[in-house]
């Protein structure tokens, strides 16, 4: 056999597996333990962002038996389950931040300026529903809906849906002494005329409005 054979350089021996290797990256921090701490478990309340290194095995055992909990009673579990809705973050009702409002003289926090117009004043704290109503445009007085007898009454008056009872009595009266026969030196051209003024009069009578 030729030792010096180009064939021994292509060789590759298998290291021994009794051989001890080296552990890359961290090592699990459980007591006389080695492995490779490839698993993060949180350490607990007070120390957030903070976590241990184990292994598969022991990170297992820690999380099976974690509580975030422990040692704290009843009354101060329920109080912080109730923050972590908010985010522990502290809240007020909108518009009264005291911290954030000047004090009038009277030693009351004054209106916040929000820095944009606020027409509602509600950033303020102000009602709502006052609010609206003060600023709301008073309302047109709605027009009275009435039959066609009743409204061709009126247009004969010479009036509109608008007028009252002594709107309608005083026009009545009106047409009444400008169409007689007596008002007109006994002519009598003009008693179709009156007849339907009279008509409209009884008409509108007969509704109410007068």
């Amino acid at each position: 056999m030729d030792l010096n054979s180009p064939l021994f350089d292509r060789i590759r021996i298998k290291p021994s597996c009794e051989e001890p290797q080296e552990t890359k990256g961290p090592v699990c921090e459980h007591p006389s333990c080695k492995a490779a701490g490839e698993f993060r478990a949180p350490k607990g309340r007070s120390h957030e962002g903070q976590y241990w290194r184990f292994c598969l095995q022991h990170v297992r055992e820690y999380n099976a038996s974690y509580n975030y909990f422990a040692g704290m009673s009843d009354s101060a579990v329920a109080a912080y389950q109730k923050d972590a809705i908010i985010g522990h973050r502290p809240t007020w009702a909108m518009g009264v931040n005291s911290s954030g409002k000047p004090e009038s003289e009277d030693g009351k926090p004054g209106p916040r300026d929000w820095g944009y117009f606020d027409p509602l004043g509600i950033l303020n704290g102000e009602d709502f529903t006052q609010a609206r109503k003060a600023r709301r445009a008073p309302e047109a007085p709605r027009r009275p809906r009435y039959t066609g007898a009743v409204r061709r009454a009126l247009d004969v008056l010479g009036l509109d849906e608008t007028a009252d009872g002594p709107a309608i009595k005083a026009q009545y009266k009106t047409l009444v002494k400008r169409f007689h026969p007596d008002a007109n030196g006994g002519d009598r051209s003009f008693e179709e005329r009156l007849r339907d003024i009279i008509k409209a009069h009884d008409t509108l009578k007969s509704a109410g409005l007068c």
